[in-house]
């Protein structure tokens, strides 16, 4: 009978039971990325591994460069545009985003075929860095594509067609190719498979952008947003965005210059069972995202009030068990994907607890983008971004993944902590568990 309560009162939740379905594909998602890391680091040596990390990692900070805050800011466009009822201005924003994202990510190629191979390869002392950033650099706006469309299909409230996209499918390219690398001997070809699966991913999903935006109806209305306007109101949120990925960046490329490819292997596995704790907090944040610059541009601080509440709450019930069981067991976790990845269970333990503590300040990462305060959050990361700049080049040469593990710890829960302060004291909201 209490079972039966239960789901009923999660079916009449539609904020719950949206945030539980959405959890779900993401938990799927994390799951299918778990399995392909164990075969992968079962069957590629850690060098290869740790070349396919260095390059992910340049693509997420180089990308949320060339994004200038489209993939965040879009969902922003959409709350204010429903709140105006003219949702059919959606399509001529995003016409201009992807001629912005493709100037910005064209002109970054060109900077990068520009500099001296020798002098990126003897900074990393690594012959075949250059290769792989210019590499990488190439598939930037295919990258850049793919993320905006799954946005995009989000803000047309395609909810599950978007976590598809990003939980799912986008693994698919690199698992099939990774696996026929595998038997037919040219692992070496990792990294290049990984970025010809955007291409694929980028055609893939704007196919589904074009279907749904060609059933929604238009309206020949003045145009709200021009380019500019469009820019100023995204690229806060690019800075923003640019932050954090250089927050799970810096440990990785000073890694890469300190140690070697087999360290950021080790660090990246357990980044990426950490993703376990951060998909959940991701999950929330996301589905509430654009309610709450709807409910903030409304006004409706009694319901925005109750919102935030409802995810916090949520936030620390699903993730506080989960990073019991981790830290428990985080030996047999590391080791299932190899012997020698255990080497990084103090950097794991420290990397996991970490972000569990940073759960407790629930939609703070969201809240200031999506109420018109991208600035103020803005220069909080810049603060953070430098803070972790520092304590990753004076620990990292010392400590090692333990060293890029506090860093990232200490730099994440300032950037929250000043964050619920902020909106605490300009809102009167309290972000945080309560």
């Amino acid at each position: 009978m209490k079972t039966n309560k239960i789901f009923e009162r999660i079916s009449e939740n539609s904020f719950l039971k949206q945030s539980l379905n959405t959890l779900f594909l993401r938990i799927f998602g994390v799951l299918l990325l778990f399995g392909f890391t164990v075969f992968l680091t079962k069957n590629y040596t850690p060098k290869l591994v740790g070349q396919y990390d260095f390059a992910r990692s340049y693509l997420l900070a180089a990308g949320s460069i060339c994004m200038l805050g489209f993939d965040q800011s879009i969902l922003y466009f959409k709350g204010y545009l429903a709140s105006q009822n003219a949702l059919e201005q959606l399509k001529h924003v995003y016409v201009k985003m992807v001629t912005m994202l493709f100037a910005a990510s064209l002109l970054t190629l060109i900077i990068i075929a520009g500099i001296d191979e020798k002098r990126i390869n003897n900074y990393f002392l690594d012959d075949e860095v250059y290769t792989l950033l210019l590499k990488s650099t190439a598939a930037l706006f295919f990258y850049g594509l793919s993320l905006l469309n799954t946005e995009v299909l989000r803000a047309l409230d395609k909810l599950y067609i978007a976590e598809l996209f990003r939980n799912v499918l986008k693994y698919i390219p690199l698992i099939i190719g990774s696996i026929v690398l595998f038997y037919w001997n040219k692992e070496t070809y990792l990294v290049d498979v990984f970025l010809i699966g955007f291409v694929f991913l980028a055609i893939l999903s704007s196919v589904f952008v074009f279907l749904y935006f060609n059933k929604t109806a238009l309206i020949n209305t003045p145009q709200i947003f021009s380019k500019k306007e469009i820019f100023t109101k995204s690229y806060p949120i690019a800075i923003s965005g640019m932050a954090l990925f250089l927050l799970m960046c810096f440990d990785i490329m000073f890694l890469k210059k300190y140690r070697n490819d087999e360290t950021v292997a080790f660090y990246s596995v357990g980044v990426k069972v950490m993703t376990i704790v951060s998909v959940i907090i991701l999950t929330v944040n996301i589905t509430v995202s654009a309610k709450i610059a709807e409910l903030f541009s409304s006004h409706n601080m009694a319901e925005l009030k109750k919102v935030l509440r409802n995810s916090a709450r949520l936030i620390f019930c699903i993730t506080f068990p989960v990073i019991l069981l981790i830290s428990v067991f985080s030996e047999q976790v590391l080791s299932f994907f190899g012997h020698q990845y255990a080497a990084a269970q103090q950097a794991f333990l420290i990397l996991i607890i970490g972000q569990g503590i940073c759960s407790l300040f629930g939609s703070a990462p969201v809240y200031l983008n999506m109420t018109g305060r991208q600035h103020i959050f803005q220069i909080i990361l810049i603060a953070a971004v430098v803070i972790n700049f520092v304590l990753n080049r004076f620990l990292i040469p010392i400590y090692g993944m333990t060293g890029a593990a506090s860093a990232f710890v200490l730099s994440s829960f300032f950037w929250n902590f000043i964050s619920a302060i902020v909106i605490y004291r300009k809102d009167r909201l309290k972000v945080f568990l309560n």
